[in-house]
């Protein structure tokens, strides 16, 4: 039986609110996919969705680590974090690596509570990351200290003269791209060095007397390169308290946090961006010399990715 022509307009306009309605429900189930992947993601690389107390691990050489100044930029804009505990274990690093550490935390800390808790060691950049928290807690026997910057550089021209090697350059002046490890250092040469390393060595110094409101004279004499025990800095007064994370915790306790919270450790989501001491080419490397692959954490752990630090370094060396 032909269809009339109104029937053949009944069906078109009911296809098309058909049409409208499944792309309607599309979009709905498209949106409700994004919030879900980001609801996922935010748990996985933020901790939870729930208000919580943030942890943050600072281990290892410092360096300017981008991935972590990123975390602690997430933490600062966090609604759901309620308070920040820094967990110290660095012999120290670049000073320009932990200055811009020490920055971030300072951004957080004028809206959350911060508390730094030391592991074994804070020293140098260590210390200097520890000091922007408004709280510091040590272990009895953590190794604290060692306030200073240094420039290290090889002097090589023995070996050359053995080896028969000699070195030849046109230069616009007499200090551009010294010192170096192919000429002997002169006075100027170390005069220039001096004077910068004191410069930044005075501003670290500087940063203590405010952080830890103590007199400049007061951190000078603590500020040779010394390293003290947690109960020694505590008597220094470059520590609040003794103790772990259940003192840290007693002190946001002071500041109003709730310490019911759950802890959640904000890790490394992978990014950063210190490829020389990346795990993954540690590994390459130990591999390409016929080693076990997990020779080169352990050379990190032994401090040998401190050998290849530039620029400024304030870092203790056992």
């Amino acid at each position: 039986m032909p269809l009339r022509a109104d029937d053949l307009i009944d069906r078109r306009r009911l296809r098309r609110k058909l049409t409208f309605w499944r792309a309607a429900a599309m979009a709905v189930a498209a949106i409700g996919l994004i919030a879900f992947a980001a609801w996922v993601y935010d748990d996985e690389f933020t901790g939870t969705g729930a208000t919580h107390i943030a942890k943050v691990k600072i281990e290892g050489t410092i360096t300017e680590d981008e991935e972590l100044l990123g975390r602690l930029e997430k933490i600062r804009q966090s609604p759901r974090v309620a308070g920040v505990i820094l967990q110290i274990d660095s012999p120290g690093g670049t000073t320009a690596g932990g200055e811009a550490i020490y920055e971030e935390v300072r951004k957080i800390a004028a809206e959350k509570p911060v508390v730094a808790s030391v592991g074994t060691l804070a020293a140098s950049a260590g210390y200097m990351i520890a000091s922007a928290a408004d709280h510091i807690v040590a272990r009895k026997s953590s190794i604290v200290g060692s306030i200073g910057v240094l420039i290290q550089f090889p002097d090589v021209t023995g070996l050359m003269d053995k080896i028969g090697v000699k070195l030849e350059e046109v230069k616009s002046s007499p200090l551009k791209a010294e010192p170096s490890p192919f000429n002997p250092t002169t006075e100027d040469e170390r005069t220039m060095v001096r004077k910068l390393i004191m410069d930044s060595y005075d501003w670290f110094v500087g940063i203590v007397a405010e952080r830890r409101q103590m007199t400049r004279p007061q951190v000078l004499a603590l500020a040779d390169g010394s390293i003290f025990t947690g109960r020694q800095a505590l008597e220094n007064k470059l520590v609040d308290a003794v103790g772990g994370e259940d003192v840290a915790l007693d002190w946001l306790a002071t500041k109003g946090v709730d310490t019911k919270l759950k802890v959640i450790e904000w890790k490394d989501t992978g990014s950063g961006t210190g490829l020389l001491f990346s795990k993954a080419l540690s590994r390459t490397v130990s591999r390409a010399l016929g080693l076990p692959e997990y020779s080169g954490e352990v050379l990190q752990e032994l401090g040998a990715d401190r050998l290849f630090l530039d620029g400024l370094v304030s870092v203790w060396h056992p």
